[in-house]
């Protein structure tokens, strides 16, 4: 399945402040998400990520056991396709995450503690050095701290071999290795005053008073409704930043669904632009359907890439036009191969409405070289002066409501050539 979409507002109709990146910096404040390297060759992934954001995390593809899975061997290309799309775009891009007790390989727990202590120290340098000058933040230390009352620390390999000296000793050397870059300490549930997060706050402050190289805190803030957001949390955040640390809300993700979730949403926005230190936001990916809670519909893009209510309520927060698609009529696309005989094939394009509805649509497909469409069905097609170039309307009607979905379809006689067609982006109005 080949899978295309695209957002284009009609022209005269773009307003200033219309999407979360350029909200946020209107407020100075950056907004991002977390990104796979794997979805880059997707069309309705990457123009929503393009529209929409200003900063990007790598997912996955930074962390040690993607990127050094064998003692002294790297590995970068998954991160690296972040990083070059980030920059062609823009964007800043975050670096997640040098040292952090999961998705470590094997070799790392066997270490002894002077071959972990180098291990690590050469992991940070190795990396850092790789992306010197390109990112913005980097979590140099993640997830340190136990959860539950006694604000301990987790055991880990770093923990256990090392002891507490282990993040002073990491922040050290990433401050050596890359003097420009902003160094976090990242994690979970300390988004509210508790023993977690007054456990990393004696540790930030400590880290202050002595000169050690901290620059500011991540505040993962995964919520739902057994764990909403705290009430202390714009508090919270200030209390960190009164230490003389940036805050950066780094992973939000909010499971639910409808006004309750959009309210969530927009309390955290509120309580981010409440602390002049709280530099940006990044949700934890872009749509539901790749979504590590995807169960709980935890993002601002449903599984369609249709902007939620959600959505509305964080770009209402940051000071932009809210109201569905600010105004727009949008859709997106997505392709499907139906039945092959012969020299012949079917394919299959489904338009879905995004939250304005549409009163029409128009979707260009194009065929390969010395491909001809013999038919067509549920539309009217238009052809460019190539003949590859067909572009489809609705016969007659083209309404839909907000979210609903129409097809199209069409047979190519592939004439040797079965590459699949090239669906551009879908145009609403």
């Amino acid at each position: 399945m080949l899978a295309a979409t695209g957002v284009v507002t009609l022209s005269g109709s773009a307003q200033a402040a219309s999407t979360l990146g350029t909200a946020a910096a209107a407020q100075g404040r950056y907004f991002g998400t977390a990104v796979a390297a794997s979805h880059l060759g997707e069309s309705p992934y990457v123009s929503t990520l393009d529209a929409e954001f200003t900063s990007v995390t790598p997912e996955n593809e930074m962390k040690w056991d993607a990127v050094e899975s064998s003692r002294g061997s790297f590995t970068f290309d998954a991160a690296d396709r972040i990083v070059a799309h980030a920059q062609g775009k823009g964007m800043k891009v975050r670096g997640h995450t040098l040292v952090w007790h999961s998705q470590l390989p094997g070799w790392v727990g066997g270490l002894s503690a002077s071959d972990l202590r180098s291990a690590m120290n050469n992991h940070i340098t190795k990396v850092m050095q790789h992306y010197q000058g390109k990112i913005h933040s980097w979590d140099v230390v993640n997830e340190a701290f136990q959860d539950g009352s006694s604000g301990a620390r987790r055991s880990s390999p770093f923990q256990d071999k090392l002891g507490n000296g282990f993040i002073e000793e990491a922040f050290r050397t990433a401050r050596a290795t890359d003097p420009n870059a902003k160094l976090c300490y990242n994690d979970y549930n300390t988004d509210g005053v508790n023993a977690k997060s007054n456990a990393v706050y004696a540790m930030v402050k400590d880290f202050k008073q002595r000169g050690v190289p901290i620059d500011c805190v991540g505040f993962q803030s995964h919520f739902n409704s057994n764990s909403p957001v705290p009430s202390d949390y714009r508090q919270n955040l200030q209390r960190f930043a009164d230490l003389g640390v940036d805050v950066q809300i780094t992973e939000l993700d909010i499971e639910g669904s409808g006004s309750a979730q959009a309210t969530s949403y927009g309390n955290v926005v509120k309580a981010c632009l409440a602390v002049s230190r709280c530099t940006g936001i990044t949700t934890w990916g872009i749509t539901d359907k790749y979504s590590w809670r995807s169960s709980g519909t935890p993002l601002l893009f449903d599984d369609n890439y249709g902007k939620k209510p959600a959505y509305d309520a964080v770009l209402s927060a940051l000071g932009g036009t809210s109201g569905g698609d600010g105004g727009t009529r949008t859709c997106t696309v997505s392709y499907a191969k139906q039945e092959q005989w012969g020299d012949r094939y079917n394919g299959k394009v489904t338009v879905t409405a995004g939250s304005s509805g549409t009163s029409g649509w128009s979707v260009p497909v194009t065929v390969a070289s010395g491909q001809k469409v013999s038919a067509t069905w549920n539309g009217t097609p238009s052809w460019d002066s190539t003949g590859n170039v067909m572009t489809m309307t609705p016969n007659g009607n083209g309404s839909l409501s907000a979210g609903a979905s129409t097809s199209f379809g069409f047979t190519v006689m592939t004439n040797g050539n079965a590459a699949p067609p090239t669906v551009g982006a879908c145009t609403a109005w």
